[in-house]
């Protein structure tokens, strides 16, 4: 049973208490092997800070047979948005196989873990996937008498049960820092409702005791471990250590490909703005010159008429306006006229402003103008008539 009013508690320090306590409960409702604790968790960089963590064992089916296998996740503070720490916690009679997913320090390296996504990935579904690598890949296999650390022949991680089933991890009563699991209380047998009942098998091993529990058997045939089996497993760990770090090199590769890719084409897509700008300037560049061109052509022809203009004689205005026709003199007099009438007007009033002239001499001048005003310009109309032009 799950206090949670303390694990409330716990995450009250973290950024996102309440998701984080759905998350926790969610997986511990579906695994009751896994139990949450707060402990002072320790970071590469010496800092220390107190963390929630789900410890216990889960179940997972190797073989057809189902083992309880010890991990403790740790949530960081800043959960879900950052991936979890998971580690295996193997007890005094297991030791770490050394994987692709497992290093020798128990820590687990996942592709869900590598790939986490904040509001997609949760707990629930990471135990999932534990389940399932765990499954192709035990990450723990028992000790033998003799050394602690000697592997199993033929690749034999976890023992056969024989007879009824006996876990490689058996339960007992958990007893806080010793017994049981190291620490993780243990998986309950009521969590196991759902799976198929336990499978008997006729093997030439005998029956598991609590003396003998996690010493492997030697094959039919051997009474010790030959030196090829030694061999074979070293060079199984040192194979499956450098797959491990030649997927962690092509990733990175792969990740700066990636990189180096966008970049690509971020600076195509600069260039081609600059080449538009380039061509732009360019023809704005080509208009000038060709305006400048022009404004010099036309400078020197101004020259050249101010210079034919200051070497003629003085000309009479009224001598230098001739016309071609007697109607074409007729229609200039009149406009001169007329705008010489409208000259006098203006200047009339200016005068009758200034105080030069009464009010009733400016009207009857004026009247006396418009009238002829008027006259010059019926005359006017009737000449454009005449000569054809636009009225």
């Amino acid at each position: 049973m799950v206090d949670t009013d303390r694990l409330r508690q716990w995450l009250s320090k973290y950024h996102n208490p309440e998701v984080a306590f759905r998350d926790i409960m969610s997986a511990v409702s579906q695994y009751g092997g896994l139990q949450p604790h707060q402990e002072p968790y320790m970071f590469n960089d010496g800092s220390r800070a107190d963390l929630v963590n789900l410890s216990g064992t889960i179940p997972v089916r190797y073989r057809g047979s189902l083992y309880n296998i010890p991990i403790c996740i740790w949530l960081i503070d800043t959960h879900p948005k950052n991936a979890p720490i998971c580690y295996v916690k193997p007890t005094a009679d297991m030791s770490i196989k050394v994987s692709m997913f497992v290093d020798q320090n128990g820590k687990i390296y996942l592709p869900y873990l590598h790939d986490w996504v904040q509001n997609v990935s949760d707990l629930l579904g990471l135990i999932q996937v534990l389940i399932v690598t765990f499954g192709e890949h035990p990450p723990v296999f028992a000790k033998t008498r003799e050394s602690s650390v000697t592997p199993y022949p033929s690749n034999s991680f976890m023992p056969q049960p024989t007879g009824s089933y006996v876990a490689p991890y058996p339960p007992a009563p958990y007893s806080g820092s010793s017994g049981g699991f190291g620490g993780y209380p243990p998986y309950p047998p009521t969590s196991n409702a759902g799976y198929p009942p336990y499978p008997s098998y006729n093997t030439p091993y005998p029956p598991f005791s609590g003396s003998n529990f996690g010493t492997p058997t030697p094959p039919a045939g051997t009474g010790t471990i030959k030196d090829e089996h030694i061999r074979e497993s070293l060079l199984t760990a040192i194979e499956e250590k450098l797959l491990r770090k030649m997927k962690e090199q092509f990733q990175q590769n792969q990740a700066e490909l990636e990189t180096l890719k966008r970049t690509q084409e971020e600076l195509k897509q600069g260039k081609a703005k600059l080449d538009s700008i380039l061509s732009r300037m360019e023809k704005e560049k080509n208009d000038l010159d060709r305006n400048i061109t022009l404004l010099k052509d036309k400078e020197q022809e101004l020259e050249k008429a101010i210079e034919r203009i200051s070497n003629q004689e003085s000309l009479d205005v009224d001598d230098a306006v001739t016309t071609t026709a007697p109607l074409y003199k007729q229609l200039l007099n009149a406009f001169a006229e007329e705008a010489a009438l409208e000259d006098a007007i203006y200047y009339m009033g200016e005068a009758l402003r200034c105080g030069v002239i009464d009010l009733d001499v400016f009207l009857r001048q004026v009247r006396s103008l418009s009238r002829k005003q008027f006259m010059l310009r019926a005359l006017m109309q009737k000449c454009r008539q005449k000569a054809g032009l636009s009225i």
